[in-house]
């Protein structure tokens, strides 16, 4: 992907995003590639292996060597998963549910509050895709809230995953996405999914997105108004003008959210 965002001019994206986990410590001409993007376009940072509601402590080591790479690179917002992906034996290397009750909510809270005293900033987390709710006792968007509110952190809103869940678990979207405190909402993904079956949808940023998201996304725009959202591709990269018509489409949709504020 660095030799084709290389032709881009500054003002076709408003900014990137990057797994640290990717990054942190890359040299070489790989290195010198993202270093001038860094220079020309604002960056964010998804983690994906902090593993926040997992069983062992977090990686303080890992957190500080985030921090630095976010100082070097002047990276503008952190966020990850709230989810978790590790255990006393390893890294699971996918981001599993966490257990919707009280005591998981603070728990992960606690350890967002050390996340952010280490980074030195807030950070958001990110609403995930899951299969299955073990252990539930209180609804997702409940967890989510009390997490918020206990941890002081910001949501990152992904509309697709509220979708995909939707779908996997016949819920009404909009109903879901009002629930959840959304004057916590710092930015915005949006993606493609894969269709397994009528019932199921895979969360895998490997496609398109698809009307009924982008209707979402347009939605939570009337709610949090235009903020900063980003298009989510991990493979299957079509031509890159494809990439920057998703863009655009989402240039279009803040743009008519902000007049529909102005207008109202």
């Amino acid at each position: 992907m660095l030799p084709m965002l290389e032709n881009l001019e500054a003002g076709d994206v408003d900014f990137f995003e990057v797994a640290p986990e990717n990054w942190i410590g890359v040299g070489g001409r790989y290195g010198r590639q993202f270093h001038d993007l860094t220079e020309k376009f604002d960056f964010a940072c998804h983690g994906l292996s902090l593993s926040l509601g997992g069983p062992t402590p977090l990686d303080v080591e890992f957190l500080r060597a985030v921090r630095e790479f976010n100082d070097v690179f002047n990276i503008k917002a952190y966020s990850e998963h709230l989810s978790f992906c590790s255990d006393d034996k390893g890294h699971l290397y996918d981001l599993m549910p966490i257990p919707f009750t009280p005591e998981a909510a603070t728990y992960v809270a606690g350890r967002i509050r050390q996340t952010q005293d280490i980074l030195g900033r807030q950070i958001a987390v990110e609403n995930v895709s899951y299969y299955a709710a073990p252990g539930q006792q209180m609804s997702e968007a409940e967890f989510i809230n009390q997490v918020l509110a206990e941890s002081d952190c910001l949501l990152l809103l992904d509309v697709n995953n509220i979708y995909v869940n939707s779908v996997n678990f016949d819920y009404d979207p909009l109903a879901f996405m009002s629930a959840l405190d959304l004057s916590r909402v710092g930015y915005l993904h949006v993606a493609g999914h894969y269709v397994e079956a009528p019932d199921l949808r895979v969360d895998t940023h490997g496609s398109d997105v698809i009307e009924p998201v982008w209707e979402l996304l347009r939605q939570a725009y009337t709610r949090v108004g235009p903020l900063p959202t980003l298009v989510e591709r991990d493979f299957n990269f079509p031509k890159l003008s494809s990439l920057l018509g998703e863009v655009e489409q989402v240039r279009q949709l803040q743009s008519t959210a902000e007049q529909a504020a102005l207008a109202g």
